[in-house]
């Protein structure tokens, strides 16, 4: 019995690996696959030939494929170790080479904001008179287009130079790229790594960005492919890592400082940004309670010898104006909007004292 190679990497994609709870596609673990008759056969990729791991997901690749195509399916599954997946695509020895500074805003994990974050953050930059962009690197969950109004968006394309470039759609006065432009977005993105390097690759390469003074970068959740991909494309000059402030988002949050700091990679951490920080009602402005606890970010920054960026309260407001395409940072009346214009001061101090005292920011190059 056949089945399409979508559907095999759909049902692929529900094994999760036990280390990050993510699917093996989503991963960039499954690699080479052929289909013959009933035969599925693959590469499964792992980053460490040391994975503990490796012969039970084997076992439940087997045991969903059974299960959810056809009991008849035999898999032949074949260990394959890499150490890093970079991107397939060649990068320009200058990708961006317009824009003045690339702040990547980065969360050990999801549902912390980040994506709110980082829009929110490129509306504050521009309302101090910057030339902002933001690049929705968020392959598998790009929200930028709506949190901007732009779902039924499509970017235009036009030559430079004998070349295809994509011209970004400016909203609110910022350049916006997101892989959402070019996808369905009432389907699942399932990707191979490589696929999805390669796709964050075109809107980096191909996107006609100009001069501007910031590209703010919406990173994927967590430590993975494409934040390697990003350091070794982007001379990035540095990371804001977004957190609430509870114990198990802390923990994911220094685990990205970590990533960041490793000596290999070595990307400036800006500092630290505490989302959902506390709850204030509309109608008692002036309250704050600490749904999540109090002070865990700054207790982390003071930890980790960073900045704490901001504190940015958990209003109704902020989610009602990502559900209507309008972000919060643009309404001058609201406390959340201050909350993110003190942020973006934060930010401009940070990047300032980063570009004077430190070395300027290379690609990094991974060791084999």
């Amino acid at each position: 019995m056949k089945y399409s190679t979508d559907k095999v990497l759909e049902t692929l994609n529900l094994v999760k690996h036990p280390e990050s709870g993510k699917g093996l596609v989503e991963l960039g673990m499954v690699e080479n696959l052929t289909l013959e008759g009933a035969k599925v056969s693959f590469d499964l990729v792992s980053k460490s030939s040391k994975d503990p791991f490796t012969k039970s997901l084997i076992k439940s690749i087997e045991k969903t494929l059974k299960f959810y195509l056809d009991e008849s399916i035999e898999a032949e599954v074949t260990p394959k170790v890499k150490q890093f997946e970079a991107a397939t695509f060649k990068a320009p020895n200058r990708p961006l080479s317009g824009v003045k500074n690339i702040i990547a805003v980065s969360s050990g994990k999801g549902g912390v904001g980040k994506s709110t974050v980082a829009a929110n953050l490129a509306v504050a930059l521009s309302r101090t008179g910057a030339k902002v962009g933001l690049l929705d690197a968020d392959i598998w969950g790009p929200s930028i287009p709506m949190m901007f109004g732009l779902e039924t968006a499509r970017p235009a394309a036009t030559e430079e130079n004998g070349k295809t470039v994509i011209l970004p759609i400016e909203k609110f006065g910022i350049k916006v790229l997101s892989v959402g432009f070019f996808v369905d977005p009432k389907k699942a993105l399932i990707w191979r790594g490589s696929m999805a390097s390669n796709a964050l690759g075109q809107l980096i390469n191909d996107g006609a960005w100009g001069n501007l003074d910031y590209v703010v970068l919406d990173m994927p959740p967590g430590t993975g492919d494409i934040h390697l991909t990003i350091v070794q494309t982007l001379a990035v000059t540095g990371v804001i890592i977004v957190s609430t402030p509870q114990k198990v988002a802390l923990g994911d949050a220094r685990k990205g400082v970590s990533m960041y700091q490793q000596q290999d990679i070595n990307v400036p951490i800006l500092g630290l940004v505490e989302n959902m920080a506390y709850f204030t009602p509309a109608e008692l402005p002036n309250n704050k309670y600490y749904l999540f606890g109090k002070d865990g970010c700054k207790n982390l920054a003071d930890e980790l010898n960073v900045p704490l960026l901001g504190q940015i309260p958990l209003v109704q407001g902020i989610m009602e104006s990502g559900d209507k395409g309008y972000p919060i940072a643009l309404d001058e009346e609201s406390p959340t909007a201050k909350a993110f214009a003190e942020l973006a001061s934060k930010a401009i101090e940070r990047i300032e004292w980063r570009n004077r005292e430190l070395a300027p920011t290379q690609k990094v190059i991974m060791k084999s």
